[in-house]
């Protein structure tokens, strides 16, 4: 059984924790820290869970929203952290107790847990997102990209839960405060996905094995929770009570697959 949680989720942090197994004995994943060691340790505690207990941390690129944390919560608890070569080249602390270099077009396992990697379009030097496997159920999660390619697609394909990005909409950031620069940046190809392409990414998927739709990264500035549902409602073509979403304090509970 997959069951995944988020510590929080949009621009002043990121973490997702993906668990498989008995409690007592779980595969427990953390994919991204955008948080301090003492953020992390609070937000856990709410989840029931302990920085001790887990297994591994993963990182999808070297932004400060999904890696400031990693260096010390691995150090401390002394977790063997994942990663892409560029991803590692172009982050500031990699004091890590231990590194894993990632593929990002080969598989790997930590434990209990299968991990398919697939590069996507964003403005880091290696990025990429996951599809985690119990070996029965999949759970994708796609955000931090700026486009939507045929390999994107592919691979969350019949996935059974998808964690998926609604960052803005269009008409609020390009009428909004951000310089024009940053507009350019987060509505650009590498940037970050608006609710239309989540609408868009979603009606090219199949979607018969989905059981849970979970909008991610939605911005405080730029977006509405009123938007990032319908879009994907829209997407799916069904009531809003059968969507949620990630927030930046509390990101969401416990959810599970299988």
């Amino acid at each position: 059984m997959i069951r995944f949680a988020s510590l929080g989720s949009g621009s002043k942090g990121n973490a997702t924790l993906i668990e498989s197994g008995v409690k007592e004995s779980d595969t427990r994943i953390l994919l991204d820290c955008g948080f301090s060691t003492k953020e992390v340790e609070s937000r856990l505690a709410k989840l029931d869970r302990t920085a001790e207990s887990i297994t591994a941390i993963v990182i999808t690129h070297e932004h400060s929203d999904h890696i400031i944390g990693v260096g010390r919560l691995a150090r401390k608890y002394k977790i063997p952290v994942w990663l892409t070569h560029g991803t590692w080249d172009n982050s500031k602390d990699t004091d890590f107790p231990e590194t894993h270099f990632i593929n990002s077009h080969e598989d790997f396992e930590i434990d209990d847990i299968f991990l398919h990697p697939f590069p996507v379009p964003h403005d880091a030097r290696e990025p990429c997102q996951f599809v985690f496997s119990d070996g029965v159920s999949k759970l994708g999660i796609a955000t931090d990209l700026g486009s939507i390619t045929p390999h994107v697609i592919e691979q969350l394909d019949n996935v059974d839960g998808l964690l998926l990005e609604c960052n803005y909409d269009s008409h609020m950031l390009h009428n909004g405060a951000y310089p024009q620069k940053l507009k350019q940046r987060v509505s650009g190809n590498r940037g970050h996905l608006d609710n239309k392409q989540s609408v868009q990414l979603l009606q090219s998927l199949k979607v018969d094995k989905l059981k849970h739709i979970i909008g991610m990264h939605v911005s405080e500035k730029n977006n509405t929770e009123d938007y990032a549902i319908e879009a994907l409602c829209d997407g799916l073509n069904c009531e809003a009570g059968a969507v949620s979403l990630a927030s930046q304090v509390d990101g969401f509970a416990w959810r599970e697959l299988g």
